[in-house]
């Protein structure tokens, strides 16, 4: 069965970048890009058809330009229009259509994050069938360097073996955040020092063999590093990506971290690179 991405188009500049986006990784993947835009429902008849032919036309001609500005080639496409509540269309789509990811700009409101529950994103986010990208910046090429958060949650495992199948090329950053009990009170004892040393280590392996262990139900893996912080995960997420932000951050879309909610809002209303949200079932 082909696969297909499903890119919701608003029409706005700054969905620009998410268009080069999706054309990229059509033709990465080899997949069919379905491009959709969600009209008024409350238009007019007359006004509804008319404003159809016009979107379309426009949508081409965007795609158009936007292959030519990045040098990319023309992949498989559909381009439609359908009417409704964006996010509920969005979402009904991506059902139909059997949708291997849906594309989507990211949020407008930047540094607002009490702005991003009620948006469209935010929505299709809690609703998609498929894991879903929010993009922010330029497509000039692929994506080669990927943060991936990790515990041991359901959540999390299904995001690193859908971050593993999607990009057998990319370099791969596993970050975890730990908290050991303790280390406020008794750090300074060498007795605490070395349990705590003991604890690392074991968790080390621990995510080093489940790390394995999904690499090896796969037949294409790419280059895996694994990194160990100390402190608060969301605190530990948010800084690393201030200090070295990857090109893309891939995210469990439930149960991750255990703020899920916090860090979604904060990360798709300060977007420091695009985000890949997958869901935990």
């Amino acid at each position: 069965m082909s696969r297909t991405l499903l890119f919701a188009c608003d029409l706005s500049a700054e969905n620009r970048a998410a268009f080069a986006r999706a054309i990229r990784l059509a033709n990465e993947t080899g997949a069919r890009l379905d491009v959709v835009h969600v009209l008024d429902p409350y238009l007019p008849r007359r006004v509804l058809h008319d404003l159809e032919e016009a979107v379309v036309a426009d949508i081409a001609a965007t795609l158009t330009d936007i292959r030519e500005d990045y040098a990319l080639a023309e992949p498989a496409n559909l381009i439609q229009t359908v009417a409704g509540a964006p996010y509920a269309e969005i979402i009904r789509e991506a059902h139909e259509r059997e949708a291997d990811m849906i594309i989507l700009g990211a949020h407008r409101k930047r540094g607002q994050p009490d702005l991003v529950t009620g948006t469209t994103l935010a929505r299709v986010l809690r609703g998609a069938p498929c894991p879903v990208l929010s993009v922010s910046h330029p497509a000039t090429q692929s994506w080669q360097d990927i943060l991936v958060p990790v515990d041991f949650s359901l959540t999390c495992r299904r995001t690193l073996r859908e971050t593993l199948k999607r990009f057998p090329e990319s370099r791969l950053t596993l970050l975890h955040a730990w908290n050991i009990p303790g280390e406020r009170e008794l750090g300074s004892s060498s007795d605490y020092a070395r349990w705590r040393d003991r604890e690392v280590a074991t968790l080390r392996r621990h995510l080093e063999q489940e790390t394995e262990q999904l690499m090896g139900e796969l037949e294409r893996v790419p280059e895996v590093e694994l990194e160990l912080e100390q402190g608060d995960p969301l605190d530990v997420l948010l800084t690393r990506l201030r200090r070295q932000p990857p090109q893309l951050l891939a995210l469990g879309s439930r149960g991750q971290l255990g703020r899920q909610s916090q860090i979604t809002e904060r990360l798709l209303a300060e977007p420091h690179c695009d985000v890949m949200l997958c869901r935990s079932w």
